[in-house]
């Protein structure tokens, strides 16, 4: 299905009856992604799924997004499907929406999956690499230098860049550029809603650590961490995902 939210078209799916909960994917992928866990709340859950602008099937922002204008989009879908009080779950870049939206609004639970949202501490060889790269490509606007060094300025930009900005269009680059570094703590102690964590031990994107930041800023929050899973610890460790899932909802079956 598809709706089209502040002039962009929006894919999303919705599946199963009862108590709404959205899940928000993280950056670079899809809705696709929440196959498994959607399969399983929809028993229980009138569950909603989406594809973030600029990913799976919906269009590009038309403009540099921030994470606000996401929120903001996420929020005029709720209120288009007149979703109250939902409960939200956020993987990586959807926790970072559901962090937003926690603080602004009623939200019943949240389940934040190795989430974004905590700005990466970085050592000094990092910004020596941002610095130099932002030189490369002053240069790289000098007429004939392009022609002089463009393949070293390739080179650089293939080898120093993530995979999700090489992988991303021009727009989604820039995007992301905006978006990646927000620190969202200043939002995290008006979050009311119960809080579930869950955080795999050497995800190296979103380390643990910012999970033990999050449990202590959220007022009701509670971490679980499973050992040797990675960022994406709901594919890796599914059947305990789920069955901490089930026990955090539980009583929003009755």
């Amino acid at each position: 299905m598809y709706t089209t939210i502040n002039n962009i078209k929006v894919h999303y799916e919705v599946h199963g009856k009862g108590q709404p909960i959205v899940l928000l994917h993280g950056w670079g992928t899809s809705l696709r992604l929440y196959d498994d866990v959607m399969n399983f709340l929809k028993n229980n859950y009138k569950v909603y799924t989406l594809d973030f602008p600029g990913f799976g099937l919906s269009e590009e922002p038309k403009k540099v997004w921030s994470v606000y204008d996401y929120a903001d989009m996420t929020e005029a879908f709720l209120d288009e499907q007149s979703i109250k009080n939902p409960v939200l779950m956020g993987h990586s870049f959807g926790g970072r929406i559901s962090i937003i939206l926690g603080a602004r609004r009623a939200i019943k639970k949240i389940i934040l999956v190795d989430s974004a949202g905590v700005k990466p501490k970085r050592k000094a060889n990092y910004y020596l690499k941002v610095y130099f790269y932002k030189f490369m490509k002053h240069i790289e606007r000098i007429p004939g230098m392009r022609l002089l060094f463009g393949d070293l300025i390739d080179a650089y930009r293939n080898k120093a860049g993530s995979t999700d900005y090489k992988s991303a269009s021009v727009m989604m680059r820039r995007i992301l550029s905006k978006v990646v570094n927000d620190d969202l703590q200043h939002h995290m102690g008006k979050i009311t809603a119960s809080t579930l964590l869950i955080w795999g031990s050497n995800d190296t994107a979103t380390p643990v650590a910012d999970g033990r930041i999050m449990e202590k800023k959220i007022p009701d929050a509670a971490l679980i961490v499973f050992d040797g899973a990675g960022h994406y610890s709901y594919l890796e460790r599914p059947h305990e995902f789920k069955a901490i899932v089930e026990n955090f909802m539980k009583e929003d079956t009755k």
